[in-house]
């Protein structure tokens, strides 16, 4: 009897909108899955070609291809997968990638109508056409997906793609939407950035257009990269490129624990991280059996420090391929909480990272960038001292095939640990100095006859040196004899103890002027001297600091 009849699933179609055309956010995602899809049928090739004319483009391979009831039972089976047979490997040996069999519901995202066809070897080609706008009207009549029937493909459309192609899928996106438009260019090096099978095994090929996709493709990355970390002997000939072609400044090698691979490099400037002509940039990407499975990974262990705006790379963690699914139904990133994954980080944050901040603070300095403002293993005077100094002497690098370029830059490096010291013990003398007299300029403290002596000698000094330049301008924004005294006379203005019996400003000052001397005619300073200098202005700037707060 009907009343006894055994209740069962009935799917709308509409399920396809949140399954797949409003699932998959990012165009390079649905190209992953089509790439994926390729791989996973073992093709050697794939071919990706845009027809700008006809706002189209195609995805063709030469891997096992579909006989008819394979298009019908798993191709157009929502859900289907090939490791639901049991497999994890194809025939020639590789890890499927394709896992939750919803993969192939992103291709009905980013054209209007897309056409698939496929044949396996000595068989005809098999196919139909799935057209966004009938789906909707499907959808709106609620129809069941058995009563949604694909449309006939038009050979025509495939005739230049058809031609000496012996097995494989062909996919035809017609009517391309908007945000899918990117050039050539652009695919080439997203590609080689994202689909790292591509370059890892010489047994599969991606070509945009007639160009094979390789680690040149990443030319304009590679030529800004200074720094790579490698992680547990990672094998990539993208790091080879950049070592054989690039004068990298800096690599280390980092062992870490658990079967982990892959590197992250460091470039020069942020913005070398940018895909030209995009809102893209490159980042530090998990792959699992060489598909991206998470963007950028480091928002999720972050440091807020700047070095990760430096950043990029690739992390491989194959072993998050298990019998477990832990990668999200859209592809575009891993559960939330998942254990091994919080794992993963946890073992980046504490083994990489870690290392990676201070490697990269040290090495930035040490080839005259800026550094880590945060890393306080500098003092920051220091820091500032040395920024200021490469600045000044980047001014003086002479062009590459100067042949004194290499000695001069040897000169320049020589200098640099006293120009850090002089730099900041120049900016102290200049700040305590003009503070001590605006201090004695507002209380209206009177020169003695020493201090007045000692000014007019040095403007009689001005006044003939202007003369022997043939200078009539003003040099000193203020030419009061106030002006003209150093700390030694300043501070026997204001602090009247006797040096010769108690601790004062007057007898730090002492002390302090033949080192300041020094530093004012750009000499450079002993070991020993550089510690009088700093012990001293410290007594300095300690009894300024006092006399400045006082009320007195």
């Amino acid at each position: 009897m009907e009343n006894n009849k055994p209740f069962t699933f009935n799917i709308s179609l509409s399920v396809l909108n949140d399954l797949g055309r409003n699932l998959y956010r990012s165009f390079i995602t649905v190209l992953g899955e089509a790439i994926s899809n390729s791989w996973d049928a073992d093709a050697e090739n794939v071919w990706i070609d845009f027809d700008r004319k006809n706002n189209s483009f195609v995805i063709k391979d030469d891997g096992d291809g579909m006989t008819r009831d394979d298009f019908q039972n798993k191709f157009l089976k929502i859900g289907y997968s090939k490791r639901k047979d049991g497999g994890k490997i194809s025939k020639k040996g590789r890890p499927y990638i394709g896992r939750k069999g919803i993969g192939k519901l992103a291709l009905l995202s980013c054209a209007d109508k897309i056409t698939v066809i496929s044949k396996t070897k000595n068989t005809d080609y098999i196919g139909g056409t799935i057209d966004n706008s009938g789906l909707d009207k499907a959808i709106t009549e609620d129809l069941t997906p058995q009563q949604y029937e694909l449309k006939e493909y038009r050979p025509s459309i495939f005739k230049k793609y058809t031609e000496n192609h012996t097995q494989g899928t062909i996919v035809y996106f017609d009517k391309i939407k908007s945000g899918v438009k990117h050039s050539l260019t652009f695919l080439k090096k997203y590609i080689a950035l994202y689909f790292r099978f591509s370059l890892l095994d010489e047994n599969f090929n991606i070509f945009v257009g007639k160009d094979l996709v390789t680690h040149k493709c990443l030319k304009d990355l590679a030529s800004n990269t200074q720094f790579v970390w490698k992680i547990n002997d990672i094998t990539d000939p993208y790091i080879v490129y950049l070592q054989e072609k690039f004068a990298l400044r800096e690599e280390k090698q980092l062992k870490v624990t658990r079967n982990i691979e892959g590197f992250i490099a460091s470039v020069e400037l942020p913005r070398h991280l940018k895909v030209i002509t995009t809102d893209e940039k490159a980042g530090v990407d998990l792959f699992v059996n060489g598909r991206l499975r998470e963007r950028d990974i480091l928002k999720h262990i972050p440091t807020a420090r700047v070095v990760e705006s430096y950043l990029y790379g690739q992390i491989h963690f194959n072993d998050l391929d298990d019998d477990v699914d832990r990668f999200a139904s859209s592809r575009e990133g891993i559960v939330a909480d998942d254990p091994k994954y919080k794992k993963l980080l946890d073992i980046l944050r504490n083994e990489v990272i870690s290392k990676i901040l201070t490697d990269w603070d040290f090495w930035r300095r040490k080839h005259k960038y800026d550094g880590d403002p945060e890393d306080t293993s500098v003092p920051k005077k220091d820091r500032k001292a040395e920024e200021l100094y490469n600045v000044v002497s980047g001014e003086y690098t002479l062009p590459k095939d100067s042949e004194n370029r290499k000695m001069i830059d040897g000169w320049v490096n020589d200098l640099s640990g006293d120009a850090t010291f002089n730099f900041g013990s120049y900016a102290e003398c200049f700040i305590s100095e003009n503070l001590i007299r605006r201090y004695i300029q507002e209380k209206g403290i009177p020169l003695t006859p020493e201090a007045k002596e000692e000014a007019k000698k040095w403007i009689q000094e001005e006044i003939r040196s202007k003369g022997a330049g043939n200078i009539s301008i003003d040099i000193r924004k203020t030419k009061t004899d106030l002006h003209y005294l150093s700390m030694a006379y300043l501070a026997n203005l204001k602090d009247k103890k006797d040096p010769a019996r108690e601790a004062c400003l007057a007898r730090d000052a002492k002390e302090y002027k033949p080192m300041r001397d020094a530093i004012a005619h750009t000499a450079l300073l002993t070991d020993a001297a550089k510690r009088k200098l700093t012990s001293v202005y410290e007594n300095i700037k300690g009894r300024i600091r006092t006399l400045l707060s006082s009320n007195d």
